[in-house]
This record gives C-alpha cells, sequence and structure tokens, in this order.
C-alpha cells in the first residue's frame, strides 16, 4: 500500500499575528528608560508579554513537535525536544555573550565619555561585570544556566519547559487527565515554594521566571492545539465576563491609579500589596493566569474565526498584519535580535541626550522595530534556501561560466537556432 502523503497543516494567522504584537511589546520593555513601557499592557493589568510569549509558543511547539510524538513515537519525540533544547541553550549563550562582551567594549573603549559625554554604565546596569569580576564562577554559572541575570531570564525559562513536554506527552499516553495533573501539580509545588531554579552562585536569587509555574500557560495553549481543551464560543455572556475582569483589574494594577503621587486610592493599593502572591510574576500567579485568559480570549473573538477579521480589510491594513505575522513567524531569532537592538537604540538614544526628549525616544522605538520587521524577514528569506532554488529565467550566466552544450542532434538543430534567435 502507498503510504497517505502528510498533507501540511496550515498556519493559523491569529497565532503569528498575536506573536508579532508580544515581539513588539516585549522590545518595548527592554529598552532601558523608554517611556513607551507607560502603556503597554503590563502597565494596566497583571499579565503582558510574557504570557504571549509564553502561551503563543505553546500552541506553536504543539503543531511542531506534537505530529512527531504521534508519528514516530514517544522517543523519537522526546529527541526532537532535546534537539530543541540544544538549539535554544547555544541561542541563549550567544545572545548572552554577544551583548556582555559588546557592553564591556563600548565601556572600555572611552567613547561614550570623550564623544558625548556620557558617564553611563550600561554594563552594571545589566548585573554583567561578574562575568569579568567573577570570571571562575561565572562563566560555569551561564554555562550550567545557574547564574540568569534578569535581562536573559526567557530563554532559560523556556529551555527548562520544553524539557517538560515528553513529561507530559507520556502522562497523556495514559490519559489527558493525567497530563493536566502533573501540569497543576508542578504549578502548586512552585507556589509553596518547593520547585525553583538558582539564577546566582555567590546569592540565594532565584530565576525571576519560575519554568516550573509558567509551564501552567505553556501546557494551556499546547492543550490547545492538541484539541485536550475545546475551543471556548463566541457569545456576548463570556465576552462581558471577560471584560468585566480586564476593567476590574486595572485600579490594581495602573499605578497612576494606586500610586501615592497620582489618583492614591489606597484601598487600591492596600488590596495590591495582600494580594500579591496571587499576581506575583516569578510563581506565575494564579490572577495572572486568569487575567490573560479572559484577555486572549478578547483578542481571539475580535480576530474571528480563524482569523477571519484580521484579512480582507484594504491594502494597508492586510500589510500591516502580514509583517506582523512574519515576525510572529520568526519570533525565536526576533526576540534574541530585540534584546541587542534595545541596548544599542538605548545608547545611541543617550548619545544625542535623547533620554528625556519625545522625538529620540519616538526614533529608538520606531527604527526598533523596523530592525525587527527586517530581521524576520532576513531569517524567513534564510530558512527558504534560496541557494538550493533554480535560478530565475532572466539569470544569464557570463559567457565563461558556461558549460558547454552537448551537440545537438540533426532534428533538434533547427530548433535551437530558433531558441538562440529567441534569446537574443
Amino acid at each position: 500500500m502507498n503510504p497517505q502523503p502528510h498533507i501540511k497543516r496550515p498556519r493559523d494567522p491569529r497565532l503569528d499575528f498575536f506573536r508579532g504584537i508580544g515581539m513588539f511589546i516585549i522590545y518595548i520593555a527592554h529598552v532601558p528608560s523608554n517611556w513607551w513601557t507607560l502603556w503597554i499592557p503590563a502597565r494596566f493589568g497583571f499579565s503582558d508579554a510574557t504570557e504571549i510569549f509564553v502561551f503563543c509558543s505553546g500552541m506553536a511547539s504543539a503543531l511542531a513537535f506534537g505530529k512527531i510524538f504521534d508519528l514516530h513515537g514517544w522517543g523519537m519525540g522526546a529527541a526532537r525536544i532535546l534537539h530543541r533544547m540544544w538549539q535554544v541553550y547555544w541561542a541563549h549563550i550567544g545572545q548572552f555573550l554577544v551583548i556582555a562582551v559588546g557592553l564591556v567594549m563600548v565601556h572600555e573603549s572611552g567613547y561614550l565619555k570623550s564623544c558625548c559625554d556620557l558617564t553611563q554604565d550600561y554594563v552594571v546596569s545589566l548585573n554583567l561585570w561578574h562575568l569579568f569580576n567573577k570570571t571562575a564562577v561565572a562563566l560555569p554559572g551561564i554555562m550550567t544556566l545557574t547564574w540568569v541575570p534578569n535581562y536573559f531570564d526567557i530563554l532559560p525559562m523556556y529551555i527548562v519547559i520544553l524539557a517538560l513536554i515528553p513529561a507530559i506527552m507520556l502522562a497523556a499516553r495514559v490519559s489527558v487527565i493525567a497530563a493536566f495533573v502533573l501540569s497543576i501539580g508542578l504549578w502548586l509545588a512552585s507556589q509553596f515554594d518547593l520547585l525553583s531554579l538558582p539564577a546566582e552562585p555567590w546569592s540565594d536569587r532565584e530565576w525571576f521566571f519560575n519554568p516550573f509555574a509558567w509551564q501552567l500557560l505553556f501546557f494551556t495553549g499546547f492543550a490547545f492545539m492538541r484539541g485536550w481543551i475545546p475551543a471556548p464560543p463566541v457569545n456576548a455572556k463570556l465576552i462581558l465576563a471577560c471584560a468585566i475582569i480586564v476593567l476590574a483589574t486595572v485600579p490594581f494594577a495602573y499605578f497612576r491609579v494606586y500610586g501615592e503621587n497620582y489618583l492614591d486610592w489606597a484601598w487600591a493599593r492596600d488590596i495590591r500589596t495582600s494580594i500579591k502572591p496571587l499576581w506575583i510574576k516569578t510563581e506565575f500567579g494564579i490572577l495572572r493566569y486568569i487575567h490573560f485568559l479572559a484577555l486572549a480570549y478578547l483578542a481571539w473573538a475580535a480576530a474571528g474565526e480563524h482569523g477571519k477579521y484580521l484579512l480582507g480589510h484594504g491594502k494597508v491594513w492586510g500589510g500591516f498584519v502580514r509583517v506582523v505575522q512574519k515576525v510572529g513567524q520568526q519570533s525565536l531569532a526576533v526576540f534574541m535580535a530585540s534584546l541587542v537592538i534595545a541596548q544599542a537604540a538605548a545608547i545611541l538614544r543617550d548619545m544625542v541626550w535623547g533620554r528625556g526628549e519625545w522625538m529620540p525616544q519616538i526614533l529608538s522605538n520606531l527604527l526598533g522595530f523596523a530592525a525587527l520587521i527586517a530581521v524576520a524577514y532576513l531569517v524567513s528569506w534564510i530558512k527558504s534556501d534560496p541557494w538550493r532554488k533554480p535560478p530565475g529565467k532572466a539569470t544569464l550566466q557570463p559567457e565563461f561560466t558556461r558549460r558547454p552544450s552537448p551537440p545537438a542532434a540533426s532534428g533538434e538543430v533547427s530548433g535551437t537556432k530558433e531558441k538562440d534567435k529567441a534569446l537574443t
């Protein structure tokens, strides 16, 4: 019997679009002293772009790796996960060294002081001097992921969560309920500080993103794409309930409401403080989970079935959607580049003393967006293996590089001459 050809599942436009939006927000959040961060979703609710990244990564992982477990068995699926962990690990190491060494080179050159009278220590702002002052401890810490500076904490979290996929898939072989029990059990253990990882060899600081807590959100997205959780219906009652959750969160999340120097709603500030374990970011408090699911439902309903409301609304909007989707499709490469670009943009902005000025701030964000888009299209082009494609018909090789054609048969001479005339 001939094997049935595997039909490639089309990409969901919603997944790529919202992942792309998350990449832009993450870039804004990583530019130091960026006033645009006052308007990102994290300022108005408990969840932020990190939740978008983790949830969408879970969905994408179900598409990318789930089929391998189904077709080739658990062992081959686990091997594929190990390969992906290896890739992300070296991406993290390379990204760290590029930023750390680059900032030290700029600092030690003295150029910022001589050209612009800048005395800002960009190395200490990321807590990276340990790599050079405590190399014997810091370098092994980087390689073993036991030293994880806060600026570099998302990819290590992603590596550990990837390592949990084979365990979840093994539990799912028993039953889907067993997979849910395992994921929820890990989350509960992290809430009681029973599971955590060290972030510094010289202190008791833990990873800012506890992967055993954040995996709950990752595997929620994973479960949706695997079909373990049915898609919720779109109706007015659910939309209203989610909207109420999102709006009711604002007084306890927005600093201009509870802040002493702003509206100074003392009761909101007191409640925010008392419920901190429920919205804390490190252990992924339950209110972050609820807030994100409510926000995700509203976004999912707004996008429409199969993303129909994202498409077909004119050239301008369609072009915008396609660009954002391209960024979302290359989220790992874009994320890695965004951390480097964010530091470079901040330094260039500070060189013109524009930290408090509107135009340099706007340019540092918009030009950063353009750089992320360029990275996404470049990586997409490279992944397409353009060097494997046949050259275009209009591409003519130089005369001295052409291979001599074999002699034509007598019956082919006239046809060949006609083709030569057409080319000339």
